[in-house]
């Protein structure tokens, strides 16, 4: 627990310092010098940096871990808190550049009490206003909360890792506020015209909400480099998945997955297959029971059927229960969602009748099963012996050959003198070039690689660099922009640089992606739910801009690369 709360104090911090804060900045330091010296009005309260920044930490934080969950189960539309903050905001900025607008807000707490209140709760106000349209760079840590709260995992340690994070973040906004507060203590004129510092603020908040609104921070934050990636990057590699819900039971799982030699060890007794949603390919599409599995050699691969890496693996997978079926192996395939559409039965069932998977297939839509085997990754094969024992753990792609040997082991521990057909013999097409592009995720969550900075949900029009850095993307034309996806609109259109011999495309809706590498375009069809489009095909690894033009109402996801 000491691990994770010093791992989020520090990404908080790292993102406390990134160029995404600095939007805000300017409001946090004119609110922590507003009013220090009091006026005969308003009393003085030097309490109000603390107040605005522990406000801003506060909501940040229930709305990163709590957001999805509570819009989920209300009929609301996603982005109505980060709405609800900018009129806030903007109630609050007239409220300080008018006295008169404060005391109408002020007016139903005076009841209470019999007392006004003060500008500092008037600051604590502010701060969770700006808590709702904080956007920090989504390094590993906030990328761990905001899965945990989307998959309503949330427990003690999601909870620590949180408040920590958040005071990390606080410190560094804390120091611009103190510093506000300090300059108008010490400076004059800040104390002569009180009045007017507080106009200047006001108009700061409110302009900071119509730049929002509008998009306008985004030309600061591509303006500004961002000076923390190396940092991130090292805390990405401190230990954060380790540490995040590693307790005694997964320890053995652990280690078996962090084996350097893959061999057969006791990774601990198999936990359960457990709250399915649904069974596919089993007799009636009853569920597998462990009775049924006595006595086999099961093979639990957790997939997802849009998962580039994870198609690539269920080839290997599918040969093997052909292979090996009647010798005593079961495969289970664990479908656990990452996207929305994912969740639905008959977008897997169509992914799985695609991908040839014959083999029993659950749907994991709660990620109970997930979460039992303490999985963290697409693809997973948890390799489990007849005595119901885990024995071998593979995270992602490759080294097949081993794998199967494995299985083949197992299977003649348990039944002595079988004589097995020969291994398989199915192609590795695992990418092996150092240079491979990762996955692009185009979802305002987890758009990292966007090169016009962080996405804010709703409706805009974008004119991004003509030519994005390696590995990034950039937009043309109008988009609507969810969580997960961008919906295409008017003259939509993608440029991806890019570095691999295959480029795959993530999308669903009707209509059509035009693609064009090099000066050669292709038109693609696009119908029905989620689907992966492979938009570059080559023999050899290499680089390229692609350029991509949708048609209106195409839901764009992710790009991945082979």
């Amino acid at each position: 627990m000491l691990t994770l709360v010093l791992i989020g104090l520090v990404g908080g911090f790292i993102t406390g310092i990134s160029p995404c804060v600095l939007p805000v900045l300017p409001v946090v330091f004119l609110s922590g010098g507003v009013q220090v010296a009091g006026t005969t009005e308003r009393p003085a309260d030097r309490r109000r940096p603390y107040l605005v920044v522990a406000g801003l930490a506060l909501s940040f934080s229930l709305v990163t871990l709590l957001g999805t969950l509570v819009l989920n189960a209300l009929p609301l539309p996603q982005d109505i808190i980060r709405w609800a903050g900018l009129a806030v905001l903007i109630l609050l900025g007239f409220a300080m550049m008018f006295p008169s607008v404060q005391d109408v807000l002020e007016r139903p707490f005076m009841r209470i009490g019999q007392r006004q209140v003060g500008s500092g709760h008037n600051g604590f106000v502010l701060g969770l206003a700006l808590g709702t349209v904080y956007v920090p760079c989504a390094g590993p840590v906030l990328a761990a909360i905001t899965v945990a709260g989307a998959t309503h995992r949330i427990g003690l340690q999601t909870v620590a890792l949180t408040v920590a994070f958040a005071l990390g973040a606080a410190a560094p906004l804390l120091f611009f506020a103190l510093a506000g507060r300090g300059v108008a203590e010490r400076v004059r004129a800040f104390r002569d015209r009180q009045r007017s510092v507080r106009f200047v603020a006001g108009l700061a908040v409110i302009a900071l909400a119509f730049a929002l609104t509008f998009s306008v921070t985004d030309t600061l934050q591509r303006a500004v480099p961002d000076y923390t990636a190396r940092l991130n990057k090292a805390l990405d590699g401190s230990g954060l998945t380790g540490a995040f819900g590693s307790t005694g039971a997964d320890d053995a799982l652990q280690q078996c997955a962090e084996q350097p030699t893959p061999v057969l060890a006791d990774c601990g007794e198999a936990p359960d297959i457990s709250g399915i949603q649904q069974w596919l390919n089993t007799p009636g599409n009853q569920p597998l029971t462990k009775n049924s599995l006595a006595g086999k050699v099961v093979l639990v691969d957790f997939w997802a059927y849009s998962c580039i890496n994870c198609q690539r693996a269920i080839g290997h997978v599918a040969a093997w229960y052909e292979k090996y079926k009647d010798d005593g192996l079961t495969v289970v395939g664990v479908h656990t969602p990452e996207y929305t559409f994912e969740r639905v039965p008959g977008n897997v069932a169509s992914g799985a009748e695609r991908l040839h998977v014959t083999y029993p297939v659950a749907l994991d839509n709660g990620y109970r099963t997930w979460d039992a085997f303490h999985n963290n990754a697409w693809p997973a094969q948890y390799l489990i012996d007849a005595q119901g024992r885990v024995r071998h753990v593979s995270v992602g792609e490759g080294d097949y050959t081993t794998s199967e040997s494995l299985i083949r082991q197992l299977l003649t521990d348990a039944r002595p003198g079988v004589v097995l057909a020969p291994p398989t013999d199915v192609p590795d097409t695992t990418p092996t070039d150092p240079n491979l592009t990762p996955e692009v995720d185009l979802g305002a969550e987890h758009a990292e690689a966007h090169a016009g900075g962080p996405l804010s949900l709703g409706t805009f029009a974008f004119s991004d660099p003509a030519v994005p850095p390696p590995g990034a993307f950039s937009l043309s034309g109008t988009w609507d922009v969810g969580r997960e996806a961008l919906t295409s609109r008017r003259n939509a259109g993608i440029k991806l640089d890019f570095s691999a011999r295959e480029a795959y495309f993530d999308v669903g809706g009707t209509g059509t992606v035009t693609a064009t590498l090099d000066g050669k375009t292709i038109t693609y069809k696009v119908s029905g739910a989620p689907n992966t489009y492979t938009v570059v095909r080559g023999s050899t690894s290499r680089h390229g801009v692609l350029t991509l033009s949708l048609s209106p109402g195409l839901s764009a996801y992710s790009f991945t690369f082979g």
